[in-house]
């Protein structure tokens, strides 16, 4: 029997593949890249999963060669880029799925700021009129207010996010917006002031179970480079229940009724406020985490909701583990990344810090403004998170990310937000 993945996050492969092997499930991983996967696979034993080259955006191509494929019961799409490809796949192929228009709505995040709204779950509506035009530069001023955020409707990785305090970087915003290539369209929402957290989250049936919750720790304004994750965050436990509450109420009001999500929010003077919805597990060493943390594989779950079954994780009683953190390492400027220095300097310190890498040897780092630019992460445990942070800290400060000039003297395009 076989559950195909459309791509994948960066790291949890590994676990994805032990994950099926014990559920008796044979992995297929459909990309257009392995070499994306080569930390993963490295660490992986030869044949411990198919491993299929294609275009993983053509649908229909994608389609033809599931339908070839013997056995196929389920499919997973664990990413933001692939997840619409994901959700015409199995309605395509008539498997265990999400309704795609739900997965439509997800990646929308207007449309899912105004149904939010329309439940009472958040204080403002999305303002679409963000063009340069005086008349709509006004309307949006005068719906949103100061400070907002302009942002793209399906934007991934902090990319094409613009914080607006005043009129004058209102107008720098929409312009600098007007040459950008957007995934999909630009809006303006209110800039909610506050620390910014994750929920990790399973759903089935209609019920939502917090895993836990990930800090995330950001770069200074006006830039919202991700920094530094630590999980599980100790909320005090009438604070967390009233979460746990308030996340099925978010699921609930956009229809989200099965599998991970990935709840990004702002926890303000007057409550929680959603940044974005994410219909899958958390990115870089999220999902890692929690395996860690809970002390058990997660992905069980991730295989179990793509075969259509209730996740034991649901119910099950999590012997728990070590309080994990992670710190994105970035260069200090950008160009072809050279290298790490420092590594061995891991050995011996406390948490039993590791480097995971990302970008390889020669690749370009253009970006330094969004997570685009990091080249690896720092990953250490300890008894709480707080603790975690700062073995992760001190160890990422052990280290330097390198690069050197680009080939081109003019370089690539200059750093964004």
């Amino acid at each position: 029997m076989t559950v195909a993945c459309l791509e994948s996050l960066t790291f949890g492969l590994g676990r994805l593949v032990r994950a099926a092997d014990r559920l008796g499930e044979r992995l297929l991983l459909l990309t257009r890249d392995p070499a994306y996967y080569t930390y993963e696979l490295d660490r992986l034993p030869a044949g411990a999963l198919d491993v299929v080259v294609t275009d993983t955006f053509d649908v229909e191509r994608s389609a033809a060669l599931l339908r070839r494929t013997p056995g196929l019961r389920g499919l997973i799409s664990s990413t933001d880029t692939w997840t619409l490809a994901g959700a015409a796949l199995t309605e395509r192929l008539g498997l265990p799925g999400l309704d795609p228009a739900v997965l439509r709505l997800t990646r929308d995040k207007a449309a899912v700021r105004n149904r939010l709204h329309d439940a009472g779950l958040t204080r403002a509506r999305a303002v679409e009129s963000a063009a340069p035009d005086r008349e709509a530069r006004a309307l949006l001023l005068k719906r949103t207010g100061l400070p907002l955020v302009l942002k793209d409707t399906a934007g991934t990785g902090s990319q094409n996010v613009w914080l607006v305090r005043d009129e004058e970087e209102l107008d720098a915003a929409l312009a600098e917006a007007s040459g950008r290539d957007l995934k999909g369209r630009l809006f303006a929402e209110p800039y909610f002031s506050g620390p910014v957290y994750s929920a990790e989250t399973l759903t089935w049936d209609g019920r939502t179970r917090l895993l836990g919750v990930s800090s995330r720790l950001m770069s200074p304004e006006p830039h919202f480079r991700e920094e530094i994750t630590a999980f599980p965050v100790a909320f005090p436990a009438p604070q967390r229940t009233s979460l746990e509450s308030w996340l099925d109420q978010v699921l609930a009001a956009i229809g989200y009724t099965d599998r991970f999500a990935h709840v990004e929010f702002v926890l303000t003077a007057d409550g929680p406020e959603v940044v974005e919805v994410n219909p899958r597990i958390g990115g870089a060493l999220v999902g890692e985490g929690l395996c860690r943390a809970l002390g058990v594989n997660v992905y069980e779950a991730m295989i179990e909701a793509a075969l259509g079954r209730r996740p034991r994780l649901m119910d099950a009683d999590c012997p728990g583990g070590p309080a994990v953190a992670f710190v994105l390492g970035y260069p200090a400027a950008p160009g072809v990344f050279t290298g790490v220095t420092g590594l061995d300097r891991l050995t011996g310190m406390p948490g039993t810090p590791a480097w995971y890498p990302v970008k390889r040897v020669g690749d370009p780092v253009e970006h330094l403004g969004d997570s685009r630019g990091y080249a690896g992460i720092v990953y250490a445990e300890a008894e709480t998170a707080e603790l975690a942070t700062h073995r992760a800290v001190a160890a990422a400060g052990a280290l330097r990310v390198r690069t050197g000039p680009f080939s081109d003297p003019a370089g690539p395009e200059a750093p964004g937000g």
